[in-house]
């Protein structure tokens, strides 16, 4: 008998560490790699660059939680699933400082499966390319992500975790947080 433990602990636990390791993996499938833009902050005029996980978001959604503020609570909710958030942005003074190629490097990277196109837009003026895509885990969002580049800028944002658009939507118009009014600006409209 114990030998037949120890033969099964011997297939079966690789076997389930395997299994964890492609759980985490496909949990990160929506961090982007942005690391082909490290060399746009020696040439930038501007840079922003925020990285907000580990810690400082469990310290935030704790805080968020434990505060007497209702609708501070209700942020805190709607970012409990967060795990990360990351954005950078990049102004130039002249126009094509940097190598737009770069940039579509990290486009490419939203061409992978599980990224869905939610919005395209494309300007002459300026040059100017918006890409929105999401992320989906079945039914529940897992990932954001926004490239924005033009003639004379650069601005990326990628959030990996679920939000509850719910309560976002019930926060609209409150903490910064534009209005949403979806339901109500379909009921204001007139009938046909």
């Amino acid at each position: 008998m114990k030998s037949l433990i120890n033969h099964l602990l011997k297939f079966t636990l690789p076997a389930i560490l395997l299994f964890a390791s492609v759980v985490a993996a496909n949990a990160q499938d929506a961090r982007l790699n942005f690391e082909k833009l490290n060399g746009f902050g020696e040439r930038a005029r501007d840079v922003v660059e925020v990285n907000i996980d580990g810690k400082l978001l469990d310290l935030a959604k704790r805080v968020t939680v434990k505060t007497n503020d209702k609708d501070a609570k209700k942020i805190g909710q709607a970012i409990s699933g967060l795990k990360g958030i990351y954005v950078r942005v990049f102004n130039f003074e002249q126009e094509n400082e940097y190598d737009i190629a770069d940039v579509e490097e990290i486009r490419s990277q939203l061409l992978t499966p599980g990224w869905e196109k939610l919005a395209r837009v494309r300007s002459k003026k300026n040059n100017q390319k918006i890409d929105v895509y999401t992320m989906f885990s079945g039914d529940v969002m897992s990932g954001l992500a926004v490239v924005i580049s033009e003639s004379k800028s650069v601005a990326l944002v990628n959030i990996i975790g679920t939000i509850d658009i719910d309560m976002l939507a019930e926060l609209s118009g409150k903490l910064n947080i534009p209005k949403i009014d979806i339901e109500k600006e379909a009921a204001d409209k007139p009938k046909n």
